[in-house]
């Protein structure tokens, strides 16, 4: 049984946490983040240090306990570090280009994919076969970098398609002829 939810999340120099409702608030160097908690969890602000507490040991109350904690520990990290995935393009004549605050994959269509870039997020495109999306916000940048990964997702026969920069694409046997 996991019990993230009764760890304190230390509050770092330049970031401050306030709560109206169930409402949080977490402005930082890198900007400001809002987000509603589960009215069931109580959160605590002292000495420096975020506190949640769960009314009962019900199992969606447990779980939710957790999460809550979590989404408000990444909160914090994410307005001093910021979160950050690289996208690799593999594949012969595989290639992206940033055309202001579009994307546009050239991954093996007819035509080039095209995909606006989210407000809250920066896209930087080194060279022609990598992508880096980085922000505030771990799910904003989680889910746009699996939307960009959804448009050719890697193939398992000879592994070309657009993947996370350490992920491991496992190739199969093809068929093989008698």
């Amino acid at each position: 049984m996991s019990r993230i939810g009764y760890k304190a999340i230390n509050i770092p120099d330049g970031v401050e946490v306030s709560q109206s409702g169930n409402d949080v608030t977490v402005k930082g160097p890198k900007g400001t983040l809002t987000r509603a908690i589960s009215p069931i969890i109580t959160m605590s602000v002292e000495d420096g240090q975020i506190k949640f507490d769960r009314p009962d040991n019900n199992n969606k109350t447990r779980a939710i306990h957790g999460t809550t904690r979590a989404n408000v520990n990444n909160m914090v990290e994410g307005v001093t570090d910021g979160f950050a995935k690289t996208l690799k393009l593999v594949g012969v004549g595989y290639r992206t280009q940033l055309k202001g605050s579009t994307l546009v994959l050239s991954v093996g269509y007819s035509n080039p994919v095209e995909m606006t870039v989210p407000e809250n997020l920066q896209v930087e495109v080194p060279d022609n076969t990598t992508i880096k999306i980085s922000g505030i916000g771990k799910q904003a940048v989680g889910d746009f970098a699996a939307e960009v990964r959804a448009v050719r997702s890697p193939e398992p026969y000879k592994g070309k398609g657009i993947r996370y920069e350490n992920e491991y694409v496992r190739i199969r046997e093809g068929k093989t002829g008698k």
